[in-house]
C-alpha cells in the first residue's frame, strides 16, 4: 500500500476514537443530569439524523473538491459540536453536530479509497480501515469509560488546565485534542488527481440525482444484496452497543465503565473478523460469507444465559468476529458496484442513507422497547431472531438472483 493510504488511516483512526470516547462520556454526563433511560440510545439517533437528512448532498459535496479537503471542512464540524459539549449544550444537541460533521466525513473518507487504489485491493484496503477503525472503537470506548472514572477525573482537575472546572469539560477536553490530531492528518492525506464535479445550485436537481442513484443501487443485482446486509449491520451493531451496555449491568452486574470495556471486547472480534476476511476472502467469494450474519444472530440469543464476565468476553468476541468477517467483503463489494455505477462519494451517500436510516429505525425501535418496560433478555431475544431471519431472507434473494443471472463470476478472484 502508498503511503497516503496510512496517512488516510491515520486521519480515520482518530477521528473514529474520539467519536467513541464522546459517547460513553455523554452517555455518562446524561446520566449525572438524571435524564430518561431512553435518552441513551436517542444520542445514536441525534447522531445519524444528519446522514439521513442530508444523504442527497453530501455525496455531492464529497465529490466537489479533493478528498483530503471535504475530510478537513467535516472534522472542524466535529471539533465545533465537541467545543459545544464542553460549554455546556445539551448532549443530544452537541452529538448532533457531531454527526453532522461525521456525515459529511464518510464520503470522503470512504470515496478516496476507489479513487486512489485499485478495485483488485478494495477488499484488502477495507479490511485494514474497519479493522483499525474497530481499533478505534475499543481505545475509543475503553478511553471513555477511563475519563468517567473517579480517580482519572480527580487526576485530570489536579491538573489545572485553562477553562477546565469540572471532571466532564476536561474529559471533553481530551477527546477534542483528538479531533485537532485528525484535523492535522487531513492536511497531509494525497490528491488522487480525479476531476470534480462542480456542486449543483439547485437543491431539487441534488434530491433527484440522489434519488436516481439510489433506485440505481437497489435495482443492481449485486448492489443490492450488499446494500441490504451492510444497512441491517450497521443498524444492529449500533443498537447492540446499547444492548451490551444494558445486558452487562443487568446480568454481568457491572458499572457503565465496566460496561464500556466489554464493548471494546466486541470490536475486537470484529478486528479479528476483519483482517481474516481481508486475508481470505476474494470480491467473487465476498456473497459467501452471508451466512456468517445469520449465525450472528442465532449466536447473539445466548447472551440472556450468560452471568459469568469472562464467558461474557468469549462471547463478546465470537459476535465481534462473526459481524466483522462478513461486513468487510460486503463493504468491499458494495463500494466495487458504487464506483461503477454512479462514483464514489455518491455511491458511499447512497449506502450511508441506507445504513443510517437503518440505525435510526433501529435504535429508536430499541428505545421504545426500554420505554415500554421490556425487561433486556426479552430485548435480546427479539433482536438476534429478526438480524438471523433477515439475513435469511436476503440469502434467498441472492439465490434468486443467481438463478436469473450469474453476475458473481463476473467479479475478480485474485487472491490476496
Amino acid at each position: 500500500m502508498p503511503l497516503g493510504f496510512y496517512i488516510i488511516m491515520a486521519a480515520q483512526f482518530f477521528s473514529a476514537l474520539a467519536d467513541n470516547a464522546l459517547l460513553i462520556v455523554a452517555i455518562a454526563l446524561l446520566r449525572d443530569m438524571s435524564a430518561p433511560a431512553e435518552y441513551e440510545p436517542l444520542l445514536k439517533l441525534f447522531f445519524t439524523v444528519s446522514y439521513v437528512a442530508l444523504a442527497a448532498f453530501v455525496g455531492a459535496f464529497a465529490d466537489s473538491m479533493p478528498k483530503w479537503r471535504v475530510m478537513l471542512i467535516s472534522n472542524t464540524i466535529k471539533i465545533g459540536g465537541c467545543l459545544m459539549l464542553f460549554l455546556g449544550v445539551h448532549p443530544l444537541f452537541a452529538y448532533a453536530v457531531i454527526g453532522l460533521g461525521a456525515a459529511a466525513y464518510s464520503p470522503a473518507k470512504y470515496g478516496i479509497l476507489t479513487e486512489y487504489l485499485p478495485h483488485r485491493l478494495l477488499v484488502v484496503a477495507n479490511g485494514w480501515i474497519e479493522g483499525l477503525t474497530v481499533g478505534a472503537i475499543i481505545l475509543g470506548t475503553v478511553m471513555g469509560g477511563i475519563l468517567i472514572r473517579n480517580d482519572v477525573s480527580a487526576w485530570l482537575l489536579s491538573l489545572h488546565l485553562p477553562l477546565v472546572h469540572s471532571a466532564f469539560e476536561a474529559g471533553v477536553l481530551a477527546i477534542g485534542t483528538l479531533y485537532l490530531i485528525a484535523a492535522g492528518f487531513n492536511l497531509y492525506v494525497p490528491d488522487t488527481g480525479v476531476d470534480h464535479k462542480p456542486l449543483k445550485n439547485n437543491p431539487l436537481y441534488l434530491i433527484h440525482d440522489f434519488n436516481h442513484c439510489l433506485k440505481l443501487l437497489w435495482r443492481d443485482k449485486l448492489g443490492q444484496i450488499s446494500l441490504a446486509v451492510t444497512t441491517l449491520f450497521w443498524g444492529a451493531g449500533a443498537t447492540l452497543q446499547f444492548i451490551v451496555i444494558k445486558w452487562a449491568e443487568h446480568n454481568l452486574g457491572l458499572s457503565l465503565s465496566q460496561a464500556s470495556m466489554l464493548q471494546g471486547v466486541v470490536a475486537i472480534g470484529v478486528a479479528l473478523g476483519a483482517v481474516l476476511a481481508a486475508r481470505f476472502i476474494t470480491l467473487r467469494r465476498s456473497v459467501q460469507v452471508i451466512p456468517l450474519g445469520i449465525a450472528m444472530g442465532l449466536v447473539v440469543l445466548v447472551m440472556i444465559g450468560v452471568t459469568d464476565s469472562r464467558v461474557a468476553m468469549v462471547l463478546m468476541v465470537i459476535v465481534g468476529g462473526l459481524a466483522g468477517f462478513f461486513v468487510v467483503p460486503m463493504n468491499a463489494l458494495l463500494q466495487h458496484r458504487g464506483h461503477i455505477l454512479m462514483g464514489a462519494g455518491h455511491s458511499i451517500a447512497v449506502q450511508n442513507f441506507n445504513e443510517n436510516l437503518s440505525i435510526l429505525m433501529m435504535t429508536g425501535t430499541y428505545a421504545v422497547l426500554i420505554m415500554l418496560g421490556l425487561s433486556i433478555n426479552t430485548v435480546i431475544v427479539l433482536f438476534g431472531l429478526f438480524v438471523a431471519i433477515s439475513m435469511y431472507l436476503v440469502r434467498l434473494r441472492h439465490q434468486a438472483n443467481q438463478r436469473e443471472h450469474d453476475a458473481v463470476s463476473l467479479l475478480e478472484d485474485h487472491p490476496h
